[in-house]
């Protein structure tokens, strides 16, 4: 009876671990599952991150993605680290800085980043108010200008741009404030100018715009160019005219936003992800306006890591 037992035991053993590697996702069957960082609830990560979402379950075969709320760029590369997502939106900075332990990321590298594609500008504003005398990014000599809280992707989008024109935080009256507080300093007077990275139109700069009117200060073109030839994240960007009330439309430069992975996604993976979702489009366009600037055009448009084979092809096909 003994043995009979043991037998029985050991068949119970067995069960209870198929099942387990069954429940795992083991073979071909398996549901394959992945999870998507984006951002706030109330930002623009977040919408569209659960659109991508709803197209992976539908088109892909046995897939169980889902959307989750984070800190945003930075927190989002470190879960890619961790292993804690499987997808995540980033500004494409910022991830230059990890993939090359730079700016934030000094001494914390993360070298195993792959591009999906790039999605949508985010916009470096230069604003002023009419009357502040500030035509050109080089009559921010001597001013007080908000860069964006210290450390910060807009701090150090604030920096480079100023470095273009030969200006260091020496030259300027440097106020280390965030979004929010640099559009109340500049609505009551007690700063000259501040720089943001948003996509257009943001609200903070209406709101501005609302009671003041408003200057956006353009970046040369040249200067556009030797910021592109430096740092391969930026492209070029207009506003358009009436955009905050202006007369006339203003060039500048922007960051994208864009979907990563780690070498973790494979090749096939990473194809069927990007077709999924660059054959599905107007669902994501659906969640959120700044997602109307997505195309498989400009998907590889300041692409600043190695990308992804199987979402390479895509775009090449």
């Amino acid at each position: 009876m003994k043995f009979f037992g043991k037998i029985s035991l050991l068949g119970v053993v067995l069960v209870t671990t198929i099942a387990l590697i069954a429940g795992c996702g083991g073979g071909d069957n398996g549901k394959k599952f992945l999870n998507i960082a984006t951002g706030g609830t109330a930002g623009t990560y977040y919408p569209i991150g659960g659109a991508m979402a709803e197209i992976l379950n539908n088109e892909i075969s046995g897939m169980n993605a889902s959307a989750q709320s984070t800190g945003a760029t930075v927190a989002n590369i470190n879960m890619l680290k961790e292993g804690q997502v499987d997808l995540a939106i980033v500004q494409n900075d910022i991830t230059f800085y990890a993939a090359n332990g730079t700016e934030m990321f000094e001494g914390k590298k993360v070298g195993n980043l792959q591009g999906i594609a790039t999605l949508y500008p985010e916009t470096c504003q230069i604003v002023s108010l009419e009357g502040k005398g500030i035509k050109s990014v080089a009559d921010l000599k001597g001013k007080r200008v908000a860069v964006g809280a210290m450390g910060s992707g807009a701090e150090a989008n604030a920096r480079q741009i100023l470095a273009a024109y030969g200006i260091t935080y020496d030259n300027i009256d440097v106020q280390f404030l965030s979004f929010g507080e640099a559009a109340s300093a500049l609505k009551d007077g007690n700063i000259d100018a501040a720089f943001l990275t948003a996509g257009y139109p943001t609200a903070a700069v209406q709101d501005i715009a609302s009671q003041n009117k408003v200057r956006l200060v353009p970046i040369a073109a040249d200067k556009a160019d030797a910021l592109i030839a430096k740092y391969p994240f930026y492209t070029k960007v207009t506003i358009p005219a009436g955009t905050y009330g202006m007369a006339e439309a203003v060039d500048t430069i922007s960051v994208m936003a864009m979907l990563i992975c780690t070498d973790k996604i494979d090749d096939a993976m990473g194809y069927q992800i990007t077709k999924a979702l660059f054959t599905h489009l107007d669902r994501i366009q659906a969640a959120h306006a700044a997602a109307k600037a997505i195309t498989k055009e400009g998907a590889t448009k300041g692409m600043p890591i190695k990308m992804n084979a199987g979402a390479e092809k895509f775009f090449k096909e």
